[in-house]
């Protein structure tokens, strides 16, 4: 399998897909592809202008977009794609679309046929088992939990180390350690903005100049780096 899974879209005072888009040509390569584009985590503003945010800049690295909102038949057009991108928004919208659409398994099959995935934010948060690592307001039924499971572990994309000065919630590290008391066996990787994990041939790093946050039941919370290895997330 191949894929790209992004925390974030933008870095403040960037434009948009600005930091990840020289990743996802490395990742793309050279060759005119089109890209099956899934726009369904958008609930405040419409999926055609979704579509032209990200056609404008994969048309710059020389990718071709087309929305899956256009087709007719949502399962054969991830049949066909070349390549699959996920945009980020609600998960919870997100999943519910998919579901609705019966894509889980579609793309599934899909991507570990070797078809590259792309995902950012709420499109990393469905590359996992579940949607119940997300950080996203639960604004409509999911119709179920589960997600394609293309990786065994599950991301916290824009994870934060600590919550704004005068907010007295959870912190981020104890909603995940909820979590992983009802999920003891299971990897957390807390995805800091401006950092992705690059997944090819059995093989997984970290991209970005901050580190990552790793949980699981029982242990300490762990910092890795882009130098180090991530490969026990997928055994």
């Amino acid at each position: 399998m191949k894929l790209l899974l992004i925390s974030n879209s933008t870095m403040p005072g960037e434009a948009y897909l600005e930091y990840p888009k020289h990743e996802i040509k490395k990742f793309l390569g050279d060759r005119p592809l089109e890209v099956l584009f899934i726009p369904y985590a958008a609930v405040t503003f419409s999926f055609d202008l979704y579509e032209q945010k990200v056609a404008g800049r994969f048309a710059e690295l020389g990718f071709q977009v087309r929305s899956i909102h256009h087709f007719s038949d949502p399962v054969q057009a991830v049949n066909d794609a070349e390549v699959i991108v996920v945009g980020g928004g609600n998960t919870w919208q997100l999943v519910r679309m998919l579901h609705e659409n019966q894509l889980m398994n579609a793309i599934r099959e899909k991507v570990i046929g070797g078809t590259p995935y792309i995902g950012w934010s709420a499109g990393s948060n469905v590359a996992c088992p579940t949607l119940r690592t997300t950080n996203d307001m639960p604004i409509t039924d999911p119709k179920g939990f589960d997600t394609t499971g293309l990786v065994p572990f599950q991301i916290n994309p824009h994870y934060l180390d600590s919550n704004p000065e005068g907010h007295g919630g959870e912190t981020r590290e104890q909603r995940i350690e909820e979590f992983l008391e009802i999920n003891p066996d299971v990897y957390v990787v807390g995805l800091r903005e401006g950092t992705m994990l690059h997944l090819e041939n059995d093989q997984i790093n970290l991209i970005g100049n901050r580190t990552a946050r790793i949980f699981r039941k029982g242990t300490t919370p762990v910092e890795l780096s882009s130098a180090d290895d991530f490969s026990f997330l997928l055994k």
